[in-house]
């Protein structure tokens, strides 16, 4: 089922967003009924090696649904593109990953959000890394740039997915890889197209 949402019901659902996610930016504690912080990175098995080399203060802003790191490998000199970056840690995760050769790349679309993920990139010194703002709707990239793209629980919060997909594959060089790690809904979707927008 397609519906076609209005400027009107895409500017309620951005409000919505920016409003959670600019209290989950001070702290995720509490936010979500799944582990975040350490707690997080740990049930969700990301690489032990890794997280020892991340500062306490961007560890305990991860917030994610899953480990894209587990769909499949980032290699040495990669470009990698992390749409809904939030505070930044996958972001940074795969520029570690990718090493000094590489570069990793976040958007996302709630500004204190992109606050903590710069906080969090001075920290953690690394230089091949930035953040934009940006909607995955609407990429501002050129064509064929990344080898991976990554996703953490932010492709179920864009409204237009099929217009995000299309972006990633446009972005994404022949070959590359869509590395995504989201919420589903299980059971059946409200007909009322108000009340899901409201959830």
């Amino acid at each position: 089922m397609i519906t076609e949402l209005s400027q009107e019901d895409k500017n309620k659902i951005e409000a919505g967003i920016n409003d959670k996610y600019s209290k989950v930016a001070e702290t995720p504690e509490g936010q979500f009924n799944y582990p975040t912080g350490i707690s997080g990175l740990k049930a969700l098995n990301y690489d032990p090696l890794l997280i020892e080399k991340l500062p306490e203060s961007l560890t305990a802003s991860y917030c994610g649904v899953g480990n894209p790191f587990s769909a499949g490998p980032i290699n040495k000199g990669e470009a990698v593109l992390d749409i809904g970056c939030g505070a930044g840690v996958d972001t940074m995760i795969a520029a570690l990953i990718a090493g000094p050769s590489g570069k990793s790349v976040g958007v996302d679309i709630v500004d204190r959000m992109l606050q903590s993920a710069e906080a969090n990139l001075k920290v953690m010194g690394l230089e091949n890394v930035a953040f934009f703002k940006a909607s995955g709707e609407d990429l501002p990239f050129k064509n064929n740039k990344f080898d991976a793209v990554i996703s953490n629980g932010a492709i179920n919060l864009i409204p237009d997915k099929h217009a995000a997909i299309q972006e990633v594959f446009r972005v994404l060089k022949p070959g590359g890889r869509l590395m995504i790690a989201d919420q589903v809904l299980i059971g059946q979707l409200p007909e009322n197209l108000e009340e899901r927008i409201d959830r």
